[in-house]
Order: structure tokens, then sequence, then C-alpha cells
């Protein structure tokens, strides 16, 4: 006598896998929310677990462990905000253009997306920072800024600055101080301040005054 043994495995129905994004994204929004909030030092799985309503073994369904989690959603972030910051770019835009595009790139990111903004500021500046870098689109921006300020130099757009640091500072420093007061609400005098594109254009002529000859 022969007797089939049919094993039945469900199919994982849209829905379901509808219902799983969902979760892996609230899971991400509050893991941001949390992290900014309370810091590295005030982060827990359990906490996160308890924000998103669903046990811990939850979680270690899509993480590995804290480190695993804080790591992904980095490179996550970054990522999104390094495509952002490419778009329409090229490294053939005038030196006046491309930095023009750049600034509206990253500001328009920073506004839109102020949680995600602070915690990539937070994981740059952290023992989470290299990995984050190496396996996010900084691999990508980085030759195309370096051959655009290759060619600006080249075509005498820009003044010679042989350290990149310096440069950075000089070219997008001032941008951030903008939309750090932003964020405080407050300018470094302590009156109310609010971010318009007007005040932005305003001081990137002034940058492109000292950074161009």
């Amino acid at each position: 006598m022969i007797v089939h043994l049919f094993i039945f495995v469900p199919s994982i129905s849209n829905k379901m896998r509808k219902r799983d994004e969902i979760k892996t994204e609230l899971v991400k929004e509050k893991a941001i929310k949390l992290l900014v909030g309370t810091g590295f030092d005030g982060f827990s799985m359990q906490k996160l677990a308890k924000d998103c309503k669903i046990s811990v073994a939850t979680l270690y369904i899509y993480y590995k462990n804290k480190e695993d989690l804080i790591s992904k959603i980095g490179i996550e972030e970054s990522t999104k905000m390094f495509n952002d910051s490419l778009k329409n770019f090229s490294s053939d835009l005038s030196f006046a253009d491309g930095l023009k595009l750049q600034w509206e790139n990253r500001a328009n990111f920073y506004l839109k997306n102020p949680l995600s903004a602070k915690l990539i500021d937070m994981l740059w500046n952290s023992p989470y920072g290299e990995k984050i870098l190496d396996n996010s689109g900084n691999q990508k921006l980085r030759p195309l800024l370096e051959k655009f300020l290759k060619n600006a130099a080249k075509n005498k757009q820009l003044i010679p600055i042989k350290s990149f640091p310096v440069y950075w500072s000089l070219a997008y420093g001032p941008l951030y101080a903008l939309i750090h007061f932003h964020y405080e609400k407050k300018s470094a005098d302590g009156n109310d301040f609010k971010f318009n594109h007007q005040l932005m254009y305003q001081t990137l002529e002034i940058v492109l005054k000292g950074l161009t000859p």
C-alpha cells in the first residue's frame, strides 16, 4: 500500500506582504523618532517594541540585534539623502549652477525629513558612521563631486583650494547653519528664525562670490 503525503505550504498573500511592509515602515519610523529623542544610550529594542506595540521577538525577525537595526536604518536613510542630493546633478555643470543645485537638493531633503536628517547627523558622528558611509550612496556621490570640483578649477570657475574639508566648510557650512537655526527656531543672536529660500539664495550668492575668481 502506497501512502502519498502532501505537504501544504501556504503561499504568502499580497495582503500579508503589505502588512509586513507596513510593520517594517512602522518600526523604522518609531526607531528614528526614539533614537533622535533619546540618543543611543536611551534606545533599546524593548522600548522600540513597546512604541510599536509589538513583541521584542517580532523585531528580531527583521534585525539581528540593536546594532544591526541602527546600521540598516542609517544606511537606508543616508542612501535616500545621497540620492536626493544627486537629482539632476552632473559633474559637467558650471560651478555656480552645480553648487546651487546641491544647495536646493540638500535643503529640500533636510526640510522635508527633519528627523531622518538629525539621525543621519548623529550616526555619521558615531562608531556607526564609517559602516554607513561605506554602504550608502556616498560612494557614488563623492567621485561626482570630486570631478565637479576638478572641472570647475580647470575652467577657472573656482579659486584654488587644496583642502577638501576647507572647501566643504566654505561651500556647505552656511547652508547647514541656516538649517540648524531653522531646526532650533532660533538664530545665533537668539531671535526667532525660520528658513526660507530667498534667504538661502542670498547666502549662496555671498558664498559664490567668495569661492569664484
